[in-house]
Protein backbone atom coordinates (compact mmCIF):
# COMPACT_ATOMS: atom_id res chain seq x y z
CA UNK A 1 0.00 0.00 0.00
CA UNK A 2 1.33 3.91 -0.65
CA UNK A 3 2.45 5.61 1.75
CA UNK A 4 0.95 9.54 2.52
CA UNK A 5 3.49 11.95 3.03
CA UNK A 6 2.84 14.89 4.71
CA UNK A 7 3.84 18.15 3.24
CA UNK A 8 6.01 19.27 6.12
CA UNK A 9 7.68 15.87 6.18
CA UNK A 10 7.82 16.30 1.82
CA UNK A 11 9.34 19.65 2.74
CA UNK A 12 12.11 18.08 4.56
CA UNK A 13 12.64 15.33 2.43
CA UNK A 14 13.23 18.02 -0.74
CA UNK A 15 15.57 20.44 1.80
CA UNK A 16 17.55 17.65 1.86
CA UNK A 17 18.51 17.48 -1.93
CA UNK A 18 18.88 13.19 -1.59
CA UNK A 19 19.81 12.38 -5.05
CA UNK A 20 18.37 9.01 -4.35
CA UNK A 21 14.74 10.59 -3.87
CA UNK A 22 13.03 11.21 -7.24
CA UNK A 23 9.71 13.37 -7.39
CA UNK A 24 7.25 13.37 -10.28
CA UNK A 25 4.48 15.48 -10.72
CA UNK A 26 1.66 14.29 -12.44
CA UNK A 27 -0.27 17.46 -13.78
CA UNK A 28 -0.32 18.90 -17.03
CA UNK A 29 2.26 20.97 -18.76
CA UNK A 30 1.56 24.25 -17.95
CA UNK A 31 0.57 24.11 -14.28
CA UNK A 32 3.95 22.09 -14.48
CA UNK A 33 5.99 24.83 -15.66
CA UNK A 34 4.28 27.48 -14.01
CA UNK A 35 4.67 26.31 -10.72
CA UNK A 36 6.26 22.92 -9.07
CA UNK A 37 8.18 21.74 -6.22
CA UNK A 38 11.96 21.86 -6.05
CA UNK A 39 13.43 19.14 -8.12
CA UNK A 40 10.46 17.58 -9.22
CA UNK A 41 10.58 15.74 -12.57
CA UNK A 42 7.17 15.78 -14.98
CA UNK A 43 4.75 12.74 -15.84
CA UNK A 44 1.34 13.80 -16.76
CA UNK A 45 -1.05 11.13 -15.47
CA UNK A 46 -4.58 11.16 -15.12
CA UNK A 47 -6.03 9.60 -12.06
CA UNK A 48 -8.42 6.93 -14.34
CA UNK A 49 -4.92 6.23 -16.29
CA UNK A 50 -3.46 3.07 -16.48
CA UNK A 51 -0.32 1.80 -18.03
CA UNK A 52 -2.04 -0.31 -20.81
CA UNK A 53 -0.99 2.43 -23.59
CA UNK A 54 1.89 1.23 -25.15
CA UNK A 55 5.47 2.88 -23.19
CA UNK A 56 3.88 4.48 -20.61
CA UNK A 57 5.21 2.15 -18.04
CA UNK A 58 8.87 2.16 -19.47
CA UNK A 59 9.17 5.98 -19.80
CA UNK A 60 8.29 5.92 -16.04
CA UNK A 61 11.13 3.44 -15.28
CA UNK A 62 13.18 5.61 -16.94
CA UNK A 63 12.29 8.45 -15.21
CA UNK A 64 12.59 6.62 -11.88
CA UNK A 65 15.87 4.96 -13.26
CA UNK A 66 17.59 3.53 -9.61
CA UNK A 67 16.03 6.02 -6.96
CA UNK A 68 15.61 3.78 -3.75
CA UNK A 69 12.67 6.70 -3.09
CA UNK A 70 9.70 8.38 -5.51
CA UNK A 71 7.72 10.85 -4.17
CA UNK A 72 4.57 11.52 -6.71
CA UNK A 73 2.60 14.93 -6.57
CA UNK A 74 -0.18 16.35 -8.60
CA UNK A 75 -3.08 19.34 -8.03
CA UNK A 76 -5.10 17.59 -4.90
CA UNK A 77 -3.31 14.32 -4.53
CA UNK A 78 -5.23 12.31 -6.67
CA UNK A 79 -3.64 11.51 -9.67
CA UNK A 80 -0.29 11.23 -8.16
CA UNK A 81 -2.15 9.03 -5.63
CA UNK A 82 -3.10 6.87 -8.61
CA UNK A 83 0.73 7.38 -10.25
CA UNK A 84 1.66 5.83 -7.02
CA UNK A 85 -0.71 3.05 -6.96
CA UNK A 86 0.16 1.76 -10.35
CA UNK A 87 4.02 1.75 -10.36
CA UNK A 88 4.07 0.18 -7.04
CA UNK A 89 2.35 -2.71 -8.67
CA UNK A 90 4.24 -2.62 -11.93
CA UNK A 91 7.47 -2.61 -9.91
CA UNK A 92 6.55 -5.31 -6.72
CA UNK A 93 9.06 -5.51 -3.85
CA UNK A 94 12.32 -5.04 -5.74
CA UNK A 95 11.08 -1.80 -6.99
CA UNK A 96 11.74 1.89 -4.91
CA UNK A 97 9.70 2.77 -1.76
CA UNK A 98 6.65 4.90 -3.49
CA UNK A 99 4.87 7.75 -1.67
CA UNK A 100 2.19 10.51 -2.32
CA UNK A 101 2.25 13.55 -0.95
CA UNK A 102 -0.98 14.24 1.11
CA UNK A 103 -3.18 16.99 -0.79
CA UNK A 104 -0.82 17.40 -3.54
CA UNK A 105 0.62 20.90 -4.56
CA UNK A 106 -2.66 22.35 -2.43
CA UNK A 107 -0.87 20.62 0.79
CA UNK A 108 2.56 22.08 -0.11
CA UNK A 109 0.73 25.79 -0.66
CA UNK A 110 0.47 25.49 3.21
CA UNK A 111 4.26 24.70 4.61
CA UNK A 112 5.42 27.51 6.40
CA UNK A 113 8.76 28.32 7.87
CA UNK A 114 8.68 30.25 11.19
CA UNK A 115 12.08 32.61 11.89
CA UNK A 116 13.66 34.55 13.79
CA UNK A 117 14.93 37.65 12.49
CA UNK A 118 17.75 39.72 14.55
CA UNK A 119 17.55 43.45 14.67
CA UNK A 120 19.04 44.21 17.69
CA UNK A 121 18.37 44.10 21.48
CA UNK A 122 14.64 44.94 22.78
CA UNK A 123 12.44 43.92 19.44
CA UNK A 124 11.46 40.48 18.86
CA UNK A 125 10.43 39.28 15.10
CA UNK A 126 9.47 36.26 13.66
CA UNK A 127 9.27 36.13 9.92
CA UNK A 128 6.26 33.47 8.63
CA UNK A 129 7.29 32.34 4.73
CA UNK A 130 4.94 30.60 3.68
CA UNK A 131 7.22 28.58 1.80
CA UNK A 132 5.29 27.91 -1.93
CA UNK A 133 4.05 30.94 -2.42
CA UNK A 134 6.71 33.03 -0.84
CA UNK A 135 4.92 35.05 0.95
CA UNK A 136 5.86 36.54 4.10
CA UNK A 137 4.31 38.04 7.48
CA UNK A 138 5.86 39.03 10.48
CA UNK A 139 5.16 39.08 14.23
CA UNK A 140 6.80 42.20 15.59
CA UNK A 141 7.33 42.19 19.78
CA UNK A 142 8.57 44.38 22.56
CA UNK A 143 11.22 42.11 24.13
CA UNK A 144 10.21 43.86 27.78
CA UNK A 145 6.77 43.79 28.02
CA UNK A 146 5.74 40.76 25.20
CA UNK A 147 3.58 42.96 23.50
CA UNK A 148 3.53 42.29 19.52
CA UNK A 149 1.52 43.62 16.30
CA UNK A 150 1.30 40.42 13.47
CA UNK A 151 1.64 42.33 10.42
CA UNK A 152 0.49 40.95 6.52
CA UNK A 153 -0.86 37.32 8.24
CA UNK A 154 -2.21 34.86 5.62
CA UNK A 155 -5.14 32.87 6.26
CA UNK A 156 -3.62 30.08 7.63
CA UNK A 157 -3.95 32.04 10.34
CA UNK A 158 -2.41 29.62 13.28
CA UNK A 159 0.87 30.00 11.86
CA UNK A 160 0.73 33.80 13.31
CA UNK A 161 -0.50 32.52 16.68
CA UNK A 162 2.79 29.69 17.14
CA UNK A 163 5.00 32.18 16.13
CA UNK A 164 3.35 34.50 18.40
CA UNK A 165 3.48 32.27 21.54
CA UNK A 166 6.33 30.47 20.75
CA UNK A 167 8.51 34.12 20.67
CA UNK A 168 6.63 34.21 24.13
CA UNK A 169 4.96 37.61 22.68
CA UNK A 170 1.05 38.23 23.18
CA UNK A 171 -0.65 40.07 20.04
CA UNK A 172 -2.44 43.17 20.63
CA UNK A 173 -2.96 44.33 17.09
CA UNK A 174 -3.17 42.84 13.37
CA UNK A 175 -1.67 45.01 10.47
CA UNK A 176 -2.40 44.86 6.66
CA UNK A 177 0.01 46.85 4.55
CA UNK A 178 -2.54 47.05 1.59
CA UNK A 179 -5.15 44.79 -0.04
CA UNK A 180 -3.13 41.88 -1.25
CA UNK A 181 -3.72 40.96 -4.91
CA UNK A 182 -1.88 37.20 -4.58
CA UNK A 183 -3.12 35.57 -1.40
CA UNK A 184 -6.14 35.57 0.83
CA UNK A 185 -5.94 37.83 3.55
CA UNK A 186 -6.21 36.16 7.34
CA UNK A 187 -5.77 39.79 8.94
CA UNK A 188 -9.30 40.33 9.82
CA UNK A 189 -10.31 37.07 11.20
CA UNK A 190 -6.90 37.04 13.24
CA UNK A 191 -8.01 40.26 14.62
CA UNK A 192 -11.20 38.93 15.18
CA UNK A 193 -10.02 35.86 16.87
CA UNK A 194 -7.79 37.37 19.43
CA UNK A 195 -9.62 40.32 19.94
CA UNK A 196 -7.46 43.12 18.84
CA UNK A 197 -7.71 46.62 16.72
CA UNK A 198 -7.20 45.59 12.55
CA UNK A 199 -5.54 48.49 10.93
CA UNK A 200 -5.11 49.52 7.41
CA UNK A 201 -3.26 52.69 6.10
CA UNK A 202 -5.97 55.43 6.22
CA UNK A 203 -6.31 55.75 2.12
CA UNK A 204 -7.97 51.84 2.63
CA UNK A 205 -11.45 54.16 2.73
CA UNK A 206 -10.70 54.91 -0.76
CA UNK A 207 -11.02 51.53 -2.02
CA UNK A 208 -14.05 50.91 -0.83
CA UNK A 209 -13.30 48.42 1.78
CA UNK A 210 -16.41 46.95 2.61
CA UNK A 211 -15.61 46.33 6.39
CA UNK A 212 -14.57 48.38 9.41
CA UNK A 213 -10.76 48.84 10.45
CA UNK A 214 -8.70 51.27 12.63
CA UNK A 215 -7.26 53.47 10.42
CA UNK A 216 -3.17 54.38 10.40
CA UNK A 217 -2.34 58.21 8.81
CA UNK A 218 1.15 58.76 7.69
CA UNK A 219 3.80 58.89 10.13
CA UNK A 220 0.77 57.62 12.71
CA UNK A 221 2.84 55.25 15.87
CA UNK A 222 1.45 52.95 17.63
CA UNK A 223 3.14 51.97 20.56
CA UNK A 224 3.74 48.14 20.71
CA UNK A 225 4.97 47.76 24.29
CA UNK A 226 8.38 49.93 24.08
CA UNK A 227 8.67 50.40 20.39
CA UNK A 228 7.32 52.71 18.11
CA UNK A 229 5.86 51.43 15.29
CA UNK A 230 5.69 54.05 12.66
CA UNK A 231 3.26 53.56 9.75
CA UNK A 232 4.92 55.11 6.13
CA UNK A 233 3.10 56.44 3.76
CA UNK A 234 4.29 54.40 0.81
CA UNK A 235 2.13 54.56 -2.53
CA UNK A 236 2.95 52.87 -5.55
CA UNK A 237 1.80 49.14 -5.43
CA UNK A 238 -1.17 49.74 -4.08
CA UNK A 239 -2.50 53.35 -3.48
CA UNK A 240 -2.89 52.86 0.59
CA UNK A 241 0.29 51.10 1.04
CA UNK A 242 1.72 51.29 4.68
CA UNK A 243 5.22 50.27 5.16
CA UNK A 244 5.76 49.87 9.19
CA UNK A 245 8.98 51.27 10.57
CA UNK A 246 9.89 49.54 14.07
CA UNK A 247 12.29 51.73 15.93
CA UNK A 248 14.10 53.07 13.12
CA UNK A 249 15.76 49.50 13.02
CA UNK A 250 13.39 47.44 10.76
CA UNK A 251 11.24 48.38 8.23
CA UNK A 252 8.53 46.24 6.69
CA UNK A 253 8.16 46.77 2.65
CA UNK A 254 5.26 44.35 1.97
CA UNK A 255 5.63 45.18 -2.06
CA UNK A 256 7.08 48.26 -2.13
CA UNK A 257 10.71 47.01 -1.82
CA UNK A 258 12.13 43.51 -1.93
CA UNK A 259 15.25 42.30 -1.56
CA UNK A 260 15.99 42.40 -5.27
CA UNK A 261 13.33 44.28 -6.83
CA UNK A 262 10.95 46.63 -6.33
CA UNK A 263 6.80 45.39 -6.44
CA UNK A 264 4.90 45.96 -9.39
CA UNK A 265 2.43 48.85 -10.24
CA UNK A 266 -0.85 47.64 -11.86
CA UNK A 267 -2.45 45.11 -10.07
CA UNK A 268 -5.00 48.01 -8.65
CA UNK A 269 -3.87 50.60 -11.30
CA UNK A 270 -4.65 48.53 -14.06
CA UNK A 271 -2.47 48.12 -17.31
CA UNK A 272 -3.78 51.89 -18.75
CA UNK A 273 -2.88 53.34 -15.01
CA UNK A 274 0.78 51.62 -14.45
CA UNK A 275 2.43 54.33 -15.05
CA UNK A 276 0.85 56.59 -12.72
CA UNK A 277 1.42 53.92 -10.07
CA UNK A 278 5.44 53.68 -11.18
CA UNK A 279 5.66 57.52 -10.79
CA UNK A 280 4.33 57.16 -7.22
CA UNK A 281 6.54 54.15 -6.53
CA UNK A 282 9.64 55.77 -7.51
CA UNK A 283 8.69 58.82 -5.13
CA UNK A 284 7.69 56.51 -2.31
CA UNK A 285 11.37 54.69 -2.84
CA UNK A 286 13.47 57.42 -3.16
CA UNK A 287 12.32 60.26 -1.30
CA UNK A 288 10.52 57.87 1.70
CA UNK A 289 12.31 54.26 1.49
CA UNK A 290 16.34 55.30 1.01
CA UNK A 291 16.15 58.28 2.96
CA UNK A 292 15.50 55.80 6.22
CA UNK A 293 18.87 54.98 7.75
CA UNK A 294 21.30 52.78 5.97
CA UNK A 295 21.93 49.99 8.67
CA UNK A 296 17.75 49.39 8.81
CA UNK A 297 16.89 45.94 8.23
CA UNK A 298 14.74 45.35 5.09
CA UNK A 299 11.87 42.62 5.44
CA UNK A 300 9.62 42.44 2.90
CA UNK A 301 6.24 40.96 2.02
CA UNK A 302 7.41 38.72 -0.60
CA UNK A 303 10.12 36.82 -1.87
CA UNK A 304 10.27 35.49 -5.39
CA UNK A 305 9.91 31.76 -6.31
CA UNK A 306 11.15 30.86 -8.77
CA UNK A 307 9.52 28.35 -11.70
CA UNK A 308 11.43 25.38 -9.86
CA UNK A 309 10.10 25.97 -6.57
CA UNK A 310 13.19 27.88 -4.90
CA UNK A 311 13.32 30.88 -3.53
CA UNK A 312 15.22 33.41 -5.72
CA UNK A 313 17.04 34.73 -2.43
CA UNK A 314 18.21 32.54 0.73
CA UNK A 315 16.56 29.48 1.48
CA UNK A 316 13.54 28.92 3.31
CA UNK A 317 14.04 28.64 6.97
CA UNK A 318 16.46 31.59 6.76
CA UNK A 319 15.81 35.40 7.03
CA UNK A 320 14.65 36.99 3.73
CA UNK A 321 16.30 40.56 4.71
CA UNK A 322 18.58 43.15 2.99
CA UNK A 323 19.16 46.82 4.48
CA UNK A 324 18.59 50.07 2.96
CA UNK A 325 22.32 50.39 2.33
CA UNK A 326 22.72 46.98 0.25
CA UNK A 327 19.42 48.02 -1.37
CA UNK A 328 20.33 50.85 -2.89
CA UNK A 329 23.88 49.89 -3.77
CA UNK A 330 22.29 46.18 -5.16
CA UNK A 331 18.76 46.37 -6.67
CA UNK A 332 19.40 48.00 -10.25
CA UNK A 333 15.78 49.27 -10.50
CA UNK A 334 16.98 51.97 -7.44
CA UNK A 335 19.74 53.38 -9.91
CA UNK A 336 17.39 54.22 -12.76
CA UNK A 337 15.78 58.36 -13.57
CA UNK A 338 12.15 57.98 -12.94
CA UNK A 339 11.60 57.70 -16.99
CA UNK A 340 13.86 54.53 -17.51
CA UNK A 341 12.13 52.93 -13.89
CA UNK A 342 8.33 53.93 -15.10
CA UNK A 343 9.36 52.02 -18.24
CA UNK A 344 10.78 49.20 -16.70
CA UNK A 345 7.66 48.38 -14.60
CA UNK A 346 6.28 48.58 -18.02
CA UNK A 347 6.29 45.30 -18.30
CA UNK A 348 6.44 42.99 -14.92
CA UNK A 349 5.83 39.88 -16.33
CA UNK A 350 2.61 37.44 -15.91
CA UNK A 351 0.14 38.44 -13.37
CA UNK A 352 -0.83 36.53 -10.06
CA UNK A 353 -3.46 34.21 -10.57
CA UNK A 354 -6.80 35.17 -10.19
CA UNK A 355 -5.81 38.37 -8.32
CA UNK A 356 -8.51 40.31 -9.30
CA UNK A 357 -11.24 37.72 -7.39
CA UNK A 358 -8.70 37.78 -4.50
CA UNK A 359 -8.64 41.45 -4.27
CA UNK A 360 -12.61 41.72 -3.99
CA UNK A 361 -11.98 39.25 -1.44
CA UNK A 362 -9.76 41.26 0.37
CA UNK A 363 -12.01 44.36 -0.07
CA UNK A 364 -14.60 42.73 1.50
CA UNK A 365 -16.82 42.63 -1.73
CA UNK A 366 -16.50 38.75 -2.35
CA UNK A 367 -16.69 35.80 -0.01
CA UNK A 368 -14.99 32.76 -0.54
CA UNK A 369 -15.78 29.68 0.79
CA UNK A 370 -12.88 28.40 2.77
CA UNK A 371 -12.71 24.81 0.33
CA UNK A 372 -12.33 27.60 -2.20
CA UNK A 373 -9.23 29.36 -0.80
CA UNK A 374 -6.53 27.26 -1.58
CA UNK A 375 -7.54 26.69 -4.71
CA UNK A 376 -8.37 30.48 -5.81
CA UNK A 377 -4.44 31.10 -4.60
CA UNK A 378 -2.70 28.24 -6.37
CA UNK A 379 0.36 29.61 -8.47
CA UNK A 380 3.43 31.46 -7.33
CA UNK A 381 2.81 35.19 -5.92
CA UNK A 382 4.37 37.25 -9.00
CA UNK A 383 3.90 40.49 -6.96
CA UNK A 384 7.76 41.65 -8.00
CA UNK A 385 8.25 43.85 -11.18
Amino acid sequence: MVTTLSPDRFADLVDGDDESVVVVDTRDEDSYESWRVPGAHHFPFGPEENFDEDGRLEAVRDLVGDADRVVTICGKGISSGNLATQLETALGDEGPEIETVDGGMEGWSGVYERVPVDVGPGIEIVQVQRRAKGCLGYVVGCSETGEAVAVDPTDDIDEFEVAAEEAGLTIAGVIDTHVHADHVSGGRRLADVVDVPYYLGARAAERDVAFEFTPLERNEVLEVGDLEVKALFAPGHTTEMINPLVDDRALLTADTLHVDSTGRTELEFGDEGGEKGAKLLYETLHRTILAEPEGAVVLPGHVTVTEDGRFAHGRPGEPISTTIRAARTGIDALSLEEDAFVDRLADAGEKPANYEEIIERNRGALEVPPEERVKLEMGPNNCSA
